[in-house]
């Protein structure tokens, strides 16, 4: 999965689920924190429209929302 990367935030437990799902089933996606990295922010905003966490890139397309993120990543394996 090597052309993904998750955004998180730092006190966010929608990301929290989709890091521990993500833990909990093995899957490795670099994971960026828009609250530490301020690069991945703007790219974040700029690229995906808004600064929404959890956010998961893949293949050009941004996906909001935790359990769409699960659920596509279930289906991903």
């Amino acid at each position: 999965m090597s052309d993904y990367k998750l955004f998180v935030g730092s006190m966010c437990p929608h990301c929290r689920k989709v890091e521990n799902f993500m833990d909990e089933e093995g899957i490795n996606i670099d994971i960026v924190n828009i609250n530490e990295d301020r690069d991945a922010m703007m790219e974040l905003i700029k690229n995906g429209g808004k600064r929404q966490v959890p956010c998961l890139y893949h293949d050009g397309e941004y996906m909001y929302e935790s359990n769409d993120i699960i659920e596509f990543l279930k289906s991903s394996k």
